[in-house]
């Protein structure tokens, strides 16, 4: 916990020292210009080659500066953005992203995983395939209702014990992350941040639970049965080990730390409700509001966050392997990536405007939508950039479209739904895909899993789930 202190008081003190500008500036602001050059990204593209091959080629550096190399791509946005566009344009994408994307974004993981960190399944469960098809299955299930991150972080934990004594355990996160941190989050605005930004543009709350659930049930289906078999291969292989057996009182199965499980249900209804209610803009910094239920929602998670931290007897975190490294570990990477990722998101948002129009151009064809390719590139995009802006790019496409976002509730529905497919399907193609990718792996190393890198899960994603996605737009998107 103390680890944290550093890094926020960091932020926040960075935050205080630029407020004043604000506070005192005109009412205009300036923003990055619609005609960027594709050459801005080359920050962002080199935040991920560093993620991606410093791990394996300079590892001992890494290990003890990546959060230094973070920091370096960000600057290497916003200092050439300060100098081209003037400091006031990189000031204002500075405080835009940290304080309207990356601290709500933060704020959220860091609550979950405190509060689901402290729940512990009791109990001697064993890693046989059909135990950890069944932990998969559920999670699958609970994905959408609790959100895939509440899922991953109350589920990885207890998959990854009842396997430690197995010799073969990196295709059973590497499937957890496909199906509970990714694919089983489709049938609810709650399960994914895309399709709650649908639900706040006016898509009703079960539109995917109707219009998703046997795309995503096709596609759990068979990477359950894919995973089950090659389970029992590597099972078999490894001789159908058993765990040794602990010496004194065998423990009953159950639950410790069962307040967690109120307090994840407060995180959901803090996140719903903050979509919900409209208290209106409560801080304005030169363009960048804040508005009064996002602001009554931070404080809330992280007043949840302190109540887990106190409720939960502190032996049954430590008997949990809990520890803050992962969530550290995602913060000071993500502080990198949401800045260096600005001029992406923001040449993506400028559309048939932007760098990326002909991309854009590709999803409609004489006036028509073409569903397998607003499948395809919205899931592409979403593998790298933050899957809800992409979502958002082609949402106001498709709704431009079809005339209006109730059209595309109707007629164009199998559009609505191939766009929100790509985005909540696709985040499993990289570890950057969607927000606990990256911290399933971080817990699942932390206790002595050699999980891939960053080429080699996408070679994992790649040989599995785009075979998969082929299947699923020959069947439903064509």
């Amino acid at each position: 916990m103390r680890k944290l202190v550093p890094l926020v008081s960091g932020l926040l003190f960075s935050a205080l020292l630029l407020l004043p500008q604000y506070l005192f500036a005109a009412d205009g602001h300036a923003t990055l210009p619609q005609n960027l050059s594709i050459y801005w990204i080359i920050p962002f593209v080199c935040m991920l080659l560093s993620i991606a091959i410093a791990p394996l080629t300079i590892p001992h550096f890494w290990e003890h500066h990546f959060g230094k190399v973070s920091i370096f791509w960000a600057l290497a946005f916003l200092i050439p953005c300060a100098i081209s566009f003037g400091p006031g344009v990189a000031i204002h994408e500075f405080l835009h992203a940290i304080l309207t994307d990356y601290m709500p974004f933060i704020i959220l993981l860091f609550s979950l995983f405190t509060v689901a960190g402290g729940v512990r399944l009791k109990g001697s469960l064993v890693g046989t395939p059909v135990v950890n098809t069944g932990i998969l299955a559920v999670g699958t299930v609970l994905a959408s209702w609790m959100g895939t991150t509440g899922a991953a972080m109350l589920l990885i934990r207890p998959i990854l014990r009842a396997n430690e004594h197995r010799k073969y355990r990196v295709h059973s996160v590497v499937f957890f992350i496909f199906l509970v941190a990714n694919i089983g989050g489709s049938l609810s605005p709650l399960g994914d941040p895309p399709l709650f930004l649908g639900f706040l543009k006016g898509v009703p709350f079960f539109w995917t639970t109707t219009h998703l659930f046997v795309k995503t049930l096709c596609a759990a289906a068979i990477l359950l049965a894919l995973y089950f078999v090659l389970d029992t291969i590597l099972y078999a292989r490894e001789g159908k080990p058993v765990p040794p057996k602990k010496e004194g009182e065998v423990e009953r199965l159950g639950l410790d730390g069962k307040v967690n499980l109120i307090l994840l249900a407060g995180i959901v209804a803090a996140v719903l409700l903050s979509g919900v209610l409209n208290f209106g803009t409560w801080i304005s910094l030169n363009g960048i509001h804040l508005e009064g239920q996002n602001i009554l929602r931070d404080l809330c998670l992280l007043l949840i966050a302190a109540l887990s931290w106190r409720l939960t007897d502190p032996h049954s975190r430590v008997l949990n392997n809990f520890t803050w490294g992962p969530i550290l570990e995602v913060a000071k990477l993500f502080f990198g990536i949401f800045l260096s990722m600005i001029p992406a998101i923001a040449i993506l948002r400028a559309g048939t405007n932007g760098a990326l129009a002909s991309v854009i151009n590709l999803v409609t064809h004489e006036g028509q939508p073409i569903n397998s390719m607003y499948f395809w590139l919205t899931g592409a995009l979403s593998s790298f950039l933050d899957n809800a802006p992409t979502y958002l790019v082609f949402f106001n496409t498709a709704a431009a479209g079809g005339g209006s976002v109730a059209h595309l509730l109707g007629e164009w529905a199998p559009t609505l739904a191939a766009i929100s497919a790509g985005a909540v399907f696709m985040g499993a193609n990289t570890y950057i895909g969607n927000a606990p990718n990256f911290m399933v792996r971080s817990i699942a190393e932390e206790q002595g899993v050699a999980m891939p890198s960053f080429f080699g899960y996408m070679l994992w994603s790649g040989l599995i789930l785009l075979p998969l996605f082929a299947l699923l737009t020959f069947l439903f998107f064509m």
